[in-house]
């Protein structure tokens, strides 16, 4: 095995992330959701040495509850954003457990929502779309969801333009996810680390992405930056290989 495999897969394995998480604690940060960072930006309450963890289940989430497991390892939640339209069923007998049981142990649920291409393909309105989705997750696990992060699929269209003409108060919720408005601010004003890249990490810090900065979180830490904003997907880390 090449070290160059190691090098670039090490820092996705599960081990990885429950270490860097235990050295985060160890560093006097607390890991909260973005429903509570909301809630205390709203109220002028900002703390220092604060990750906020955010989960997108953009696929399948058959590694979700390996990945909750390392969180409740760790003793830390996060909030974990749903898809209503991609291609897994939330509401499926096991992906329903497994949510439903995240939120009694304290984790968040919200919208990874993909209203934009819905109203393009069903030629509906966005707007009603939102709306029945909300109500839609809402009731089906008896939750109140206050959250979203809009989801970048295959059609090409930005479904963060939606929110340039709306506020999440307009539909009952506390953020989006990159929302600008004081009462959440959370990406211009952090260190945000995404894996989205699959392979590697990348950084933006007060929301300029910085080339080349590929540091996982835990060469990050050594900085001790005051707030993260931390952006996983379960399908990206494994215990062993990424195709296990």
């Amino acid at each position: 095995m090449s070290s160059d495999f190691d090098y670039r897969f090490g820092r996705f394995r599960l081990e990885t992330l429950k270490q860097h998480l235990l050295k985060a604690k160890s560093f006097g940060y607390r890991v909260t959701t973005c429903a509570e960072w909301a809630k205390e930006a709203g109220h002028g309450r900002r703390q220092e040495r604060c990750i906020v963890l955010r989960i997108d289940v953009d696929h399948p989430p058959e590694r979700l509850p390996a990945l909750l497991s390392v969180l409740d390892e760790c003793d830390v939640k996060g909030s974990i954003f749903v898809r209503l339209h991609g291609e897994y069923n939330p509401f499926s007998f096991q992906n329903y457990k497994v949510l439903k049981s995240a939120i009694q142990r304290g984790y968040e649920l919200g919208y990874h929502s993909e209203v934009i291409d819905q109203a393009a393909i069903w030629c509906e309105d966005e707007a009603d779309c939102l709306t029945r989705d909300l109500t839609v997750l809402t009731a089906m696990f008896d939750y109140k969801v206050v959250g979203i992060a809009s989801h970048g699929g295959r059609t090409g269209l930005n479904n963060l333009n939606f929110w340039e003409n709306h506020s999440p108060a307009d539909f009952g919720l506390l953020y989006e996810a990159y929302d600008t408005e004081p009462s959440f601010d959370l990406f211009r004003q952090s260190l945000y680390l995404s894996d989205s890249e699959w392979v590697r990490w990348k950084c933006y810090r007060y929301g300029k992405l910085i080339p080349g900065d590929n540091r996982d979180l835990g060469e990050h830490l050594d900085e001790h930056p005051d707030l993260i904003y931390l952006l996983i997907h379960p399908e990206t880390f494994f215990h062993e290989h990424p195709y296990e």
